[in-house]
């Protein structure tokens, strides 16, 4: 019998992990040299963790259809309690590791999942308006709160993490994916995933309106930032960070730009999978995509820790160039593995000792 799950959005997850490694590695082993490999990695930049995000909501949302259909309480009820168990469970591996990787993104991702538990039985309209009220309230939230606090930017350290205020602020406002407004991304895969995601002619049009969506917007924060520059490098510097997509701050810009982008690089994964199901590379990728969880884990434990065991001067040091021979290697190293695994089990690691915890 032919499985009914989205190929698609697996290889859209295998994308998401693959950026997220070169991103990652280029943050901890280094970034220095070749221009055109450090654009490459540059634009990768909050781009495969936003699409990451999205496709987690995504996931609940496909995950608790039947529940939403039938609005059967029961059957909500229980999805209710499966959320909440799998978000404490991501809280805690986020944070066993947050000495090796203090860019983390699970703890975050399970007080998302949180937040978004509360809309699985909500209309799209109402996901969409929540999501886009966060996003457009999030610089009032900067007008009202200093987002330097905490923060030493040269280093990328973060004074007070472990006390209660520190924790806070930099799990819900300042952080490296806080939780306003990145929530919004999994609230924005929860709206797409409400969709017919079955029907070419729906995922082609989300395609096309969130390609356009992106484009739109990096036109206007090119637009932007060419009209307002002056003379003074320090206030070129601000403006890049307010008008461009830098994902940190996550500003509107960045935050409608990713949305779109994720938007349409899911549609198009949908549709590339479907018509071409019988391609080795696109199973490859799929079977990577099913293994997000653990390859996720593994870049961080095996990809950042090892190489930190091995040689610490190996951290930040290292040119562009051999970071990304790195990601590239373990990309390959966690796609073989992948296929290899899965022909001889039915889920990854991580996710099958999350099936049996959750029950």
């Amino acid at each position: 019998m032919k499985s009914n799950r989205i190929e698609g959005i697996d290889l859209a997850r295998s994308l998401a992990i693959i950026g997220m490694i070169i991103v990652n590695f280029k943050m901890v082993i280094g970034a220095e040299g070749n221009s055109w490999l450090l654009s490459i990695a540059n634009a990768l930049s909050g781009k495969a963790a936003a699409l990451f995000v999205t496709l987690a909501g995504v996931g609940i949302a496909l995950m608790t259809k039947k529940g939403f259909v039938s609005q059967d309480n029961n059957l909500v009820r229980s999805n209710r309690i499966r959320l909440i168990k799998r978000s404490v469970l991501l809280f805690v591996i986020g944070l066993s590791y947050i000495v090796i990787w203090p860019a983390d993104i699970l703890h975050f991702y399970g007080v998302y999942m949180l937040v978004a538990l509360l809309f699985i039985s909500s209309s799209k309209r109402k996901i969409f308006f929540v999501a886009l009220s966060i996003i457009l309230l999030y610089p009032f939230m900067m007008w009202m709160m200093s987002y330097d606090t905490g923060w030493n930017f040269e280093t990328l350290d973060y004074k007070g993490f472990w006390t209660v205020d520190g924790f806070i602020r930099n799990l819900f406002y300042n952080g490296f994916h806080p939780v306003f407004p990145w929530v919004s991304f999994m609230l924005i895969g929860l709206w797409y995933g409400r969709h017919d995601l079955h029907d070419r002619r729906i995922v082609s049009k989300l395609m096309i309106r969130g390609w356009l969506g992106f484009v739109v917007l990096l036109i206007l924060s090119k637009v932007l930032l060419y009209v307002t520059q002056s003379s003074d490098p320090v206030a070129n510097e601000q403006l890049s960070y307010i008008l461009g997509l830098s994902p940190m701050p996550p500003l509107p810009l960045y935050m409608l730009a990713g949305c779109s982008l994720s938007i349409s690089v899911i549609s198009g994964c949908i549709l590339m999978a479907d018509r071409f199901s019988d391609s080795f590379i696109i199973q490859s990728l799929v079977k990577t995509g099913k293994l997000a969880l653990t390859l996720y884990v593994a870049h961080v434990v095996l990809g950042m820790g090892l190489a930190l065991v091995y040689d610490e001067s190996m951290i930040d040091k290292q040119s562009i160039q051999f970071t990304m021979c790195y990601a590239a290697v373990f990309s390959m190293l966690s796609i073989i593995f992948s296929t290899i695994w899965l022909k001889y089990f039915r889920s990854g690691p991580l996710e099958w000792l999350f099936k049996k915890i959750l029950g």
